[in-house]
């Protein structure tokens, strides 16, 4: 997984006074209040090129969760069980003769008792609302960021920190939205959920389909921000924006990939595959752990330990994104035992601490009297840590939040069987453990 890390200082305060609304008449009596503004009215003069779409959701409840999507309205699926995300809850200032001609189709009008700190101008053409762009401060964001371009959620993700995005606000406020700006004069728009999630954006150019839950993703606005640079990620929050200062080179992806067979450790090589690999990459090989080569799709190595693997492969003119693929080397030895004093995973006689250390890092399952565990990943119970201790007081944790519960593995003193399996060795450890 590719990440860059940066660190953005804030530079000086930008701020434009608010303005007194443009209306039509000099007198006009100025109403404050919040409206309903769907996506595509939302964005359209934030000098975003295209018509922003509403987000559609199959996942639960989250589309109308207010720790999620706060500031943001909804409505249900008519034939199934998820909902649409259709625009955001924000503060307008609109004279009482427009508030009046729109009549009913007022977006859900809501008065305030005092002017907001910042709001969009509402004007009625033919009958219809415009909503300017906002009116209020501008100030630079200081916050560090990642970049992804590998991500359950897309095809790219940039994970801002310090923002604290959660339970319905941040630290600069209920973000509405969020506009990234490219070094050629581009704007694209990221809506709730699909896009904006937390501390988190992502989108697809196209190659992702789906999002890991199975919802779809709208991808076609942004395709062509493959190749382009971001160098600003500008939050819509209801204090106004905050512009984050941003060098982001989004690198392109294409339909394809590499594949990297499994193999036995001690055979010293693999064979590795591309499909659609353009004819302009130039591939750089590297996996982690090991110490390789790689010639006319063969992958080589001297030395290596059984377990799970990731080749990577760069593109040397760093046009395109990187390419990942997992394999897994295999061994017939089992180089731990259970040493009963310490009540821990050793290195068993003729191997060294390094290839019990490989064993206990590739930990896949722990199976206690028959009912087997997860070592690692969602839903893992840490039964035997890093360093290969057995914990007679390791619990496994159900459920999310206040409702959690922890269940203890070992409940009650007695002798329990267990059985440790790992990643690329064919062999299982067992041993009893007593719990006093």
């Amino acid at each position: 997984m590719k990440k860059v890390l940066c660190s953005m200082m804030a530079g000086t305060l930008a701020v434009s006074m608010l303005s007194a609304p443009a209306f039509a008449a000099e007198n006009a009596q100025v109403l404050y209040g919040t409206m309903q503004i769907p996506y595509e009215a939302f964005y359209a003069n934030e000098r975003v090129s295209y018509d922003v779409d509403a987000v559609s959701s199959a996942t639960d409840a989250k589309w109308k969760n207010e720790g999620l999507v706060a500031g943001t309205y909804n409505e249900p699926h008519t034939e199934d069980e998820g909902g649409d995300i259709l625009g955001v809850i924000y503060p307008v200032a609109i004279s009482a003769e427009d508030l009046e001609t729109l009549g009913e189709n007022n977006y859900g009008f809501q008065p305030l008792d005092a002017a907001p700190v910042a709001y969009k101008t509402v004007a009625v053409e033919n009958g219809e609302a415009v909503f300017s762009a906002v009116e209020g401060e501008t100030a630079d964001l200081d916050a560090e960021y990642e970049f992804l371009t590998e991500t359950g959620y897309g095809d790219y993700e940039i994970d801002v920190k310090s923002i604290n995005n959660s339970e319905g606000t941040s630290d600069i406020g209920v973000i509405a939205g969020v506009l990234l700006k490219t070094t050629d004069g581009s704007i694209y728009a990221l809506r709730h959920l699909e896009n904006i999630w937390r501390d988190n954006m992502a989108w697809s150019s196209g190659i992702t389909k789906n999002e890991k839950h199975g919802n779809e993703l709208k991808s076609a606005q942004y395709e062509d921000l493959m190749g382009k640079t971001i160098e600003s990620v500008t939050y819509i929050t209801d204090s106004g924006y905050h512009v984050l200062a941003a060098d982001i080179y989004v690198p392109v992806k294409f339909e394809g990939g590499v594949e990297a067979a499994d193999a036995e450790a001690a055979a010293g090589q693999t064979q590795i595959a591309f499909t659609g690999l353009p004819g302009d990459y130039a591939p750089q090989y590297g996996v982690k752990g090991l110490d390789i080569t790689a010639e006319d799709g063969t992958l080589s190595w001297a030395d290596a330990y059984a377990g799970a693997y990731t080749l990577e492969v760069l593109d040397e003119s760093g046009i395109y994104a990187p390419l990942y693929a997992d394999f897994v080397l295999t061994t017939d030895d089992l180089p731990v035992v259970y040493d009963a004093d310490t009540q821990t995973l050793t290195a068993a006689e003729g191997y060294d601490s390094a290839a019990a250390e490989a064993f206990i890092r590739n930990i896949a399952t722990v199976a206690v009297n028959g009912e087997e565990y997860k070592a690692q990943g969602k839903g893992a119970a840490m039964i035997v840590d890093q360093d290969g201790w057995v914990d007679s007081g390791a619990v496994l944790t159900k459920g999310k939040g206040p409702d959690a519960e922890q269940q203890p593995i070992f409940p009650e003193s007695g002798d329990y069987e267990l059985v440790v399996t790992a990643t690329g060795y064919n062999n299982p450890v067992s041993f009893s453990f007593t719990v006093e």
